[in-house]
């Protein structure tokens, strides 16, 4: 297992921002994670040991509400804050790894996150990886945004994985917010998700799009349209079969960890 080291910074927006890093003194690319709605950086520690592994130096912060970052729980209102925080990660990772190449691999809030990340800067990255992004999910959070009261109703731990002990651990972690959405939280999701849709392209970044097929969260198909707006020249996807929302946490994780590092492996050589 790589061993992991935390540091903190303090965010745009106010409060620390709490950060694992996976270090690696022979590191011959850096892996930035970004992490979804409600979750937190540590529960990527099977990813990061397989990137890792594969010669990576690896970063995560915890979003602003999430994990062990300052913040009300389960809330930002703000994601270009958000993508502020990551770039400011992102700096420090090439600090320390000089002229080595960026991956940015970011999970369903994200991967939303992650594909505004790439809008604003995709020059320093070598890659991008998008894993169940939340593009699929604009209508649900429309019709919860037009509720009054918004219903408190957490994730279902089940629409994560076929893995029960997934949802068990989901389930059981104090660092995850199991409250519902927050009205601000799904206002600025909402807002994002258009400024994603408004584009620019993802060009010739190469970019690897992974999804689950029986995704509940997500939809396969209601996320489609948005990708074949992003998607630019080099652009490939993977649809697992059967699979749910979290790929990295499903039955065939392994298989999935190795086919984001193939990729990367043949993008960045």
């Amino acid at each position: 297992m790589a061993t992991a080291q935390d540091w903190t910074f303090s965010g745009v927006s106010g409060g620390e921002r709490h950060v694992r890093e996976w270090p690696n003194p022979k590191a011959a690319w850096i892996a930035l994670l970004c992490h979804g709605y409600g979750e937190h950086i540590g529960r990527y520690q099977h990813v990061a040991d397989a990137l890792h592994t594969a010669g990576a130096a690896v970063f995560g912060p915890d979003h602003e509400g999430h994990g062990r970052s300052a913040g009300e729980r389960g809330l930002i209102e703000d994601f270009e804050t958000v993508v502020n925080d990551l770039h400011g990660v992102a700096l420090r990772a090439a600090e320390k790894h000089p002229r080595r190449p960026m991956v940015l691999i970011g999970h369903s809030m994200g991967g939303m996150i992650a594909a505004r990340y790439a809008q604003h800067h995709g020059r320093k990255l070598s890659a991008l990886v998008l894993s169940g992004p939340m593009f699929g999910a604009k209508d649900g959070l429309k019709f919860l945004l037009g509720m009054d009261p918004i219903p408190e109703i957490p994730l279902d731990p089940g629409a994560l994985s076929r893995d029960p002990a997934v949802g068990q651990a989901y389930a059981a972690d104090p660092l995850v917010w199991h409250g519902g959405f927050k009205r601000k939280m799904l206002q600025a999701m909402i807002t994002t998700l258009e400024a994603v849709q408004a584009g620019p392209a993802l060009g010739d970044l190469p970019t690897l799009w992974i999804h689950g097929e029986a995704d509940p969260l997500v939809p396969l198909e209601a996320t489609r349209p948005m990708m074949n707006l992003l998607r630019g020249t080099r652009f490939q996807e993977k649809i697992y079969a059967g699979a749910k929302h979290e790929v990295f946490n499903e039955i065939n994780r392994d298989e999935v960890i190795a086919d984001v590092a193939a990729f990367i492996g043949r993008t960045i050589v």
